[in-house]
């Protein structure tokens, strides 16, 4: 019988099946942990698997603008959200504040201190001879927070010279973790669930642009399961998740 299930329709016979509903959601790095875990819980319930891709935000948005095949997008900030809304990549009505976060510095945690950030602290003291990495300043939203803490604390001259700038978050907690550098600045969400790094301090909220991640359907991909997925995102077991990965549930 060649092992294929029969469908019997009003026309007849087929061996053919319908293949399974597919979700793919392009999502900031910084997200990883919280929607692996969450995506099995989507799948379960609708019966949709979901296919994540995960990179810095500013990645995910061009080749969303490329026309990359995403159903929904999770931004890391409002600008690249933004980015492509100018260019109508996203359907505007859609679109969400779903999740903060706070912006911590970090340290190997086998040489674990604790820095009070306040203007003018001592961060040449803290780095010696060594770097600082952050996500890249010009393209990666938790490089540009740093860059805005770091200003507004007044030693962004001391940390421009010794920068780190990594693809991603994600990136530059790996080189802290590997004691490739004796500091970085990442999201509360990543540093937290690292046993190789040690919150160091959280910088002032007033210190940069409020953390805030926005989901969107991408144009083109208006499927109502896409619409059933942003609508789990804000469910309250999704928003449990979310907490216990430290984001700030809105």
């Amino acid at each position: 019988m060649g092992g294929c299930l029969i469908a019997i329709t009003v026309a007849g016979e087929s061996c053919a099946t319908a293949p399974p509903t597919i979700l793919t959601v392009y999502a900031a790095s910084s997200l990883t942990r919280a929607l692996d875990e969450l995506a099995p819980v989507f799948t379960a319930q609708s019966g949709v698997r979901v296919r994540t891709s995960y990179a810095a935000t500013s990645t995910l948005a061009r080749q969303i603008e490329s026309g990359a095949e995403a159903d929904v997008f999770i931004s890391a900030d409002q600008i690249w959200m933004d980015y492509l809304a100018g260019r109508s990549r996203i359907v505007t009505a859609t679109r969400s504040n779903i999740l903060g976060n706070r912006l911590v510095l970090v340290v190997p945690s086998d040489r674990p201190v604790t820095v009070a950030l306040t203007p003018g602290f001592d961060l040449a003291g803290l780095l010696g001879r060594g770097r600082l990495a952050t996500g890249d300043p010009a393209h990666v939203p938790a490089g540009r927070y740093a860059r805005q803490a770091l200003t507004a604390l007044g030693v962004w001259s001391v940390a421009q010279p010794k920068l780190v700038p990594a693809e991603s978050a994600r990136a530059a907690l790996a080189l802290v973790e590997r004691g490739e550098v004796p500091a970085g600045i990442v999201y509360e969400s990543d540093a937290i669930l690292s046993a190789r790094v040690h919150v160091a301090g959280v910088f002032p909220a007033a210190s940069h642009e409020p953390i805030v991640y926005a989901a969107a359907i991408v144009a083109g991909r208006e499927r109502p399961v896409a619409r059933q997925f942003l609508e789990f995102l804000t469910s309250p077991a999704a928003g449990a998740v979310f907490a216990r990965h430290h984001f700030i549930v809105r």
